[in-house]
């Protein structure tokens, strides 16, 4: 970083298994996130927070100002499905979806941020994911078209 340069960037991460299945596990979503911790401090990022549902993920983190979102996003994404399916921690095929949710956040509204990610589990017990990051895309004024978000599979047309 260049002398005199200084900076508060906090950003608000959200991605989806591709086809919003839900295959992060509870056996091993601690050792994926103890994963992805790591490639985000080796990548000279400050990590603030990460959980998530077996069907998607949440990362805040520190940014330095010469970090691009989209390259972090893709290493993170691509080294952890490698990660995943060379342990074989799901049955299926490991995919993350394309594309992602990043939303900055100011100082003063990070621990309220930081209990949201943590309570993800309890938090979902009342809202979807869909219904989440849709609030996420209108809360922060972001124009968008159903169409071209995660790729929603309705849970009753799946079957046994």
């Amino acid at each position: 970083m260049t002398p005199g340069t200084f900076s508060q960037i906090y950003i608000h991460i959200v991605f989806a298994v591709k086809g919003r299945q839900s295959l992060i596990d509870s056996a091993w979503e601690k050792e994926l996130y103890m994963y992805l911790s790591g490639i985000i401090r080796n990548k000279d990022q400050k990590l603030l927070c990460i959980n998530g549902m077996p069907d998607h993920i949440h990362i805040l983190l520190g940014m330095k100002p010469n970090c691009c979102i989209s390259d972090l996003v893709r290493e993170v994404k691509k080294s952890s499905n490698d990660f995943i399916n060379q342990k074989q921690f799901s049955k299926l095929r490991f995919q993350w979806q394309e594309g992602y949710g990043a939303f900055s956040h100011s100082h003063s509204s990070l621990d309220n941020l930081i209990t949201y990610i943590n309570n993800q589990k309890e938090h979902h017990k009342k809202q979807s994911f869909k219904e989440e990051y849709h609030n996420f895309l209108n809360d922060f004024q972001i124009e968008h078209k159903d169409e071209y978000l995660f790729d929603w599979i309705d849970p009753e047309s799946i079957s046994e």
